[in-house]
């Protein structure tokens, strides 16, 4: 199947074209603002399929509006009927389309050339009208609010925000891509003479920006947000792809004595804590139970033993433990434990909390087993 991709060098079209590649499509016809007539020409004849994602989103003259969202529709169009070719076309339109401005006046202009395609040809037509799209990839100061938002978070720049409470409906470009591919298909999701994104995230410019903040100051937290949130989730890993290329990473702070080192890596406010704990050779750490506090520990280099024992009994239970063979090792409440490490390197063990730690309710007591 060959597959014709207008705007290929785009946001959308960069996304889509990794994720037919993905899905082992091999034979992507690309089309940006340097294909050849000669080369469009050619594609045109062959395509069994067109995305047709070009467009003009902030021109230095308004003419080019209707140049590029209308004249460029036009001329792939007359260029599909030159060859007879009646395979099916998506075009990714705007909601301004419903507005009376030249950039909607453009896309709606090049929204009634498919409709009228569609009757003179027989062609399947699917439209868009889509809303403000997110991800990774997307151009900050272009037509993204939330690309320029992540950008200028994520390199210490100021950013404007005239009206915090403005509503804005938003579509992650992974979920644009999978509807994409399921028009495809043939099974695209429809409301009328347009088709539409299912999923569509509605929120605040201010909700946006102060959650952008909240992933930065995440890094000196040592804090996660909550993934469970879709928007969270998707707007996280946003950010993320505008970091500088040189500060990808970030320090923890480690607590370091003559015993080894502690150190938190992960908090979050309802999947409680990771940390990283290293046990010099002979050092034994621990000796204290919780009342409610549970964790996990796992021990990923080196060799020991975890010791338990029920406060107001005198059974020790022991689990030896090694990075030779990973297992988890639960501490219920209630008993108190300690770690020992046996070997003649440098045990590290991932110890998991319930709940990060909270000085003024620490939940832990000194007890030998």
């Amino acid at each position: 199947m060959k597959i014709l991709v207008t705007g290929a060098q785009g946001f959308v079209g960069k996304n889509l074209i990794a994720e037919l590649k993905n899905r082992d499509f091999s034979e992507i016809l690309e089309v940006n603002r340097e294909t050849e007539k000669s080369t469009l020409d050619k594609y045109c004849k062959e395509a069994d399929f067109v995305f047709h994602l070009a467009g003009v989103n902030r021109p230095k003259d308004q003419s080019e509006f209707m140049d590029g969202n209308y004249g460029f529709t036009l001329t792939l169009l007359e260029t599909l009927k030159k060859h007879q070719n009646t395979c099916s076309i998506l075009i990714s339109s705007s909601i301004q389309a419903e507005l009376n401005n030249p950039y909607g006046i453009s896309k709606k202009a090049g929204e009634g050339l498919l409709f009228e395609y569609s009757k003179e040809t027989g062609a399947k037509v699917l439209v868009y009208r889509l809303p403000n799209v997110f991800g990774k990839w997307c151009r900050p100061n272009y037509n993204s609010a939330v690309a320029t938002f992540c950008h200028n978070v994520a390199h210490d720049l100021s950013i404007n925000v005239n009206d915090p409470s403005v509503e804005m409906n938003l579509v992650y470009i992974d979920d644009l891509i999978s509807e994409f591919i399921n028009a495809l298909y043939g099974k695209e999701n429809t409301s009328g003479d347009f088709c539409e994104v299912p999923v569509v995230h509605v929120t605040t410019l201010g909700e946006i920006v102060e959650m952008i903040y909240s992933f930065k100051e995440s890094r000196e937290k040592r804090t996660i947000p909550d993934m469970s949130k879709a928007f969270t989730k998707k707007l996280y890993s946003t950010y993320l792809s505008y970091l500088p290329r040189n500060q990808f990473s970030y320090d923890l702070k480690m607590n370091v004595d003559h015993r080894g080192s502690f150190t938190e890596f992960i908090k979050t406010p309802d999947r409680g804590q990771v940390s990283v704990n290293i046990s010099k050779p002979g050092i034994t750490k621990g000796n204290h139970w919780h009342h409610t506090k549970n964790e996990k520990f796992l021990v990923v280099s080196g060799k020991g033993v975890i010791r338990f024992r029920k406060i107001y009994t005198n059974e020790i239970i022991e689990y030896f433990v090694s990075g030779e063979k990973l297992e988890v090792v639960d501490i219920p409440t209630g008993y108190t434990h300690n770690i020992e490490n046996l070997g003649d390197t440098d045990m590290v063990t991932i110890m998991w909390a319930n709940e990060y730690f909270n000085p003024d309710r620490p939940d832990t007591y000194y007890l030998e087993v």
